[in-house]
């Protein structure tokens, strides 16, 4: 026998299986001894009042065992000899839309300009040895894209359940913790999401797909107003190489040299509204004890305590943004000449410091001109000038949070995670005054709904600028092709079309069914 309960349970009352068991046991009237086995569905910490509760969806099961496995198994066939799509990118869109082609039988040949996950790991750690960052080999470029190494954070405001309980289940058929299937936030960790990567990979050429690293696309090859394929050149050997099919292309959304080739080839593209703004880094131990009403932090059976904040400042949002608690702050520049962050978390959120991204909306008539390109100038100008402002290296400025927000110098920094290192800068002076003031009022805001929040125990870091596409390559609704070349699949965050991992997955897989089709029609 099987029942599903309902349950609000205090912090050590959920803690594991067992413990679960032996409550529902008690509430309900039962014997421990009878209950052999439980599963926990949905998982989410209610912190809202003094007493923290964790409201637990389980699923108990007396005198039997499950029959059924946690997650659910897709069947990958062996598609060689079948025909060919072009997979441009191994992000998460790009990935997942392999993945589906396979399901799909169709062959994906994957292009890759970065390295695999393992070589690629060797290259960020020298951005802190060097001060330097290899523009093909970095935190947004390579094999698992900026998600690989900056967090694996799998949550989505979508509601549409179907599609992301198939990339969950995906991401544990290929080693995940089965943990992202109950979490509310659920989240693999920067340490083991490359391990699940690798298998994804695995999968791909098992099932008779290819895989290209360091291998760069420099051109579509059309036939008319038809997409047949694309050149690409192998960075190892100078060589190119011509690779047919219909293409999807999923570069991700820092990839510039990708929008601009497309411009200058007159393909449309539109701009799109951004968010830029700083890395606001507290202690954790501080989160912990706002979020939890508690001195003591956390305790024992919490997690590191997140936190999500929103306000409007002169008409346009402000808000957190890409939480990570018991994190780092991370460089993730993609060329010479810039400063960017970002932030990741082990699996264990066990680090000394939360951070978030901090960020106020830039709309595209905030921007002047008529330049399709104009809000990636924007970005791309205000990493130059983070880069000017940090002794031309990947030191980044910074500045203590109430000094920003009052206007003062820093005369010294708290220790932080950014490995690289920070350098002290009136952030209030010198970046645009409309992101600068919006954040002070933001901040401020804040700071009176959370006491404690706003303190010079935080850290602001700069600059926060590739939280989205600042392009859309765009495509039609139905059909999910470019609106002018037929067979070009313009896919996931890079085409302006997904917001994160999971999303961008959702739109790998609809872009991988929708080139499938387009293959069966030909």
């Amino acid at each position: 026998m099987t029942n599903e309960y309902q349950l609000r349970l205090l912090p050590h009352q959920a803690s594991s299986e067992q413990s679960i068991a032996e409550y529902v046991a008690k509430d309900k009237g039962l014997d421990v001894r009878t209950i052999t086995a439980v599963r926990v569905l949905k998982k989410s910490i209610d912190a809202r009042q003094r007493t923290i509760y964790i409201n637990v969806k389980a699923r108990v099961y007396i005198n039997e065992l499950p029959q059924d496995d946690v997650y659910a198994h897709t069947d990958y066939p062996d598609v060689t000899g079948r025909p060919q799509a072009v997979v441009v990118g191994a992000g998460p869109g790009g990935l997942f839309a392999a993945l589906k082609l396979i399901e799909m039988n169709v062959r994906p040949v994957v292009v890759e300009r970065g390295k695999n996950v393992h070589d690629r790991k060797r290259d960020l750690a020298n951005i802190t040895k060097t001060q330097k960052v290899d523009p093909e080999s970095n935190y947004c470029f390579g094999e698992g894209g900026a998600g690989a190494y900056s967090d694996g954070k799998l949550y989505t405001r979508s509601k549409k359940r179907g599609p992301i309980d198939k990339i969950l289940n995906v991401f544990c058929q290929h080693g995940a913790s089965v943990s992202i299937l109950s979490d509310a936030h659920p989240h693999i960790g920067t340490d083991k999401l490359p391990a699940v990567i690798e298998n994804m990979r695995n999968t791909i050429i098992r099932c008779g797909g290819e895989v290209h690293f360091q291998t760069k696309m420099t051109a579509l090859v059309a036939d008319g107003d038809k997409v047949v394929g694309i050149e690409a050149t192998d960075m190892l050997t100078g060589q190119t190489r011509t690779f047919r099919g219909p293409v999807i292309l999923a570069t991700g959304h820092s990839a510039r040299d990708v929008y601009r080739s497309l411009a200058a080839d007159g393909v449309e593209l539109e701009p799109k509204g951004i968010a830029v703004g700083v890395r606001l880094e507290h202690p954790a131990q501080l989160i912990d004890q706002i979020q939890y009403h508690n001195r003591e932090g956390r305790g024992r059976y919490l997690p590191a305590a997140e936190y999500s904040f929103v306000t409007q400042v002169e008409g346009r949002g402000v808000y957190s943004f890409c939480m990570c608690p018991g994190g780092f702050v991370i460089p993730a520049a993609t060329g010479p000449s810039q400063i960017v962050v970002n932030g990741m978390s082990p699996a264990n959120r066990g680090t000394r410091w939360s951070n978030s991204g901090m960020v106020v909306e830039v709309r595209t008539d905030d921007v002047p001109g008529d330049d399709v390109l104009r809000m990636m100038d924007y970005q791309e100008e205000l990493e130059r000038l983070c880069w000017q402002q940090g002794n031309m290296s990947q030191k980044a400025p910074a500045q203590r949070m109430a000094d920003f927000v009052n206007g003062r110098l820093s005369y010294d920094l708290p220790a932080c995670s950014y490995a690289p290192g920070v350098i002290s800068s009136p952030l209030h002076f010198w970046m645009p005054k409309p992101i600068a003031s919006r954040l002070q009022q933001g901040f401020r805001d804040f700071g009176r709904r959370s006491h404690g929040f706003l303190t010079n125990e935080a850290m602001l870091i700069a600059v926060e600028t590739r939280t989205s596409s600042p392009v859309r390559i765009v495509r039609d609704g139905d059909t999910l092709q470019h609106v002018r070349l037929q067979g070009l699949f313009p896919c996931g965050e890079g085409a302006g079309y997904a917001g994160g991992i999971v999303s961008a997955g959702v739109d790998g897989e609809r872009c991988a069914e929708r080139c499938a089709q387009y293959i069966a029609a030909r």
